[in-house]
């Protein structure tokens, strides 16, 4: 096993990451940065991974965050058919997704969505992206059962809510995405970004506002 450790204090470097203050990606310049790198397991194939962290600067409001990169020449992705991208654990300081609230309204929910909505929230603000990622999958899962889905695999339950009038195509295929995410977040434990699962859960609270939320309301405003 060997490490490294350096500091960069040049500053001018330019990076995109989200803005608590702007509540959106914005570019960032980078104060300055320390590394720290190094490798273990057997020496014909050592893993290389680096730890980055980071006082950033948001160049539209000028607040300062820390930012930490973790990853290693395991976390490249495929991207296409002879393409592969880096994909490292990201996480920013205060985190801007703390504090995302609740639906209102969210005590309409059935008890079980409920509960796995409630903790999938709480994963997010703690900045757990795996266990928000699995969260996720959990609530289409038990949406579908609720709404009496059909279908061996999540795939198919998704595809039956169509023909059930609970969702649109259009709904469906964005479900799909979440479904895939869950899959990796389950079964490759992979953390996904702050901003993949911030969209994530803006889809999930449009379906759920749509399904059990607004129609509560309309039950007790059109007698």
């Amino acid at each position: 096993m060997t490490n490294e450790f350096t500091i960069n204090r040049q500053q001018g470097q330019k990076i995109t990451s989200l803005c608590r203050e702007c509540h959106r990606e914005t570019k960032h310049e980078v104060i300055t940065e320390a590394t720290l790198s190094g490798s273990h397991g057997p020496a014909e194939y050592p893993i290389e991974w680096s730890i980055e962290h980071q006082v950033i600067r948001c160049l539209g409001c000028e607040t300062i965050s820390f930012r930490k990169t973790t990853g290693s020449d395991q976390d490249y992705v495929q991207v296409g058919e002879d393409e592969w991208e880096y994909q490292p654990l990201i996480e920013v300081y205060p985190n801007p997704r703390e504090g995302r609230q609740a639906l209102t309204d969210a005590s309409l929910l059935p008890d079980k969505i409920q509960r796995i909505y409630e903790e999938s929230l709480q994963a997010i603000n703690d900045t757990q992206p795996v266990l928000c990622g699995i969260g996720i999958r959990a609530i289409i899962e038990t949406v579908c059962k609720d709404k009496s889905a059909t279908g061996g695999d999540l795939f198919n339950k998704i595809n039956s809510l169509v023909g059930l009038g609970v969702l649109t195509q259009d709904g469906a295929n964005i479900l799909h995405k979440l479904r895939t995410m869950g899959n990796d977040a389950a079964h490759e434990v992979k953390p996904h970004s702050l901003k993949e699962l911030g969209l994530a859960f803006d889809v999930v609270d449009h379906l759920l506002l749509g399904v059990y939320i607004l129609p509560e309301h309309a039950k007790k405003t059109f007698k």
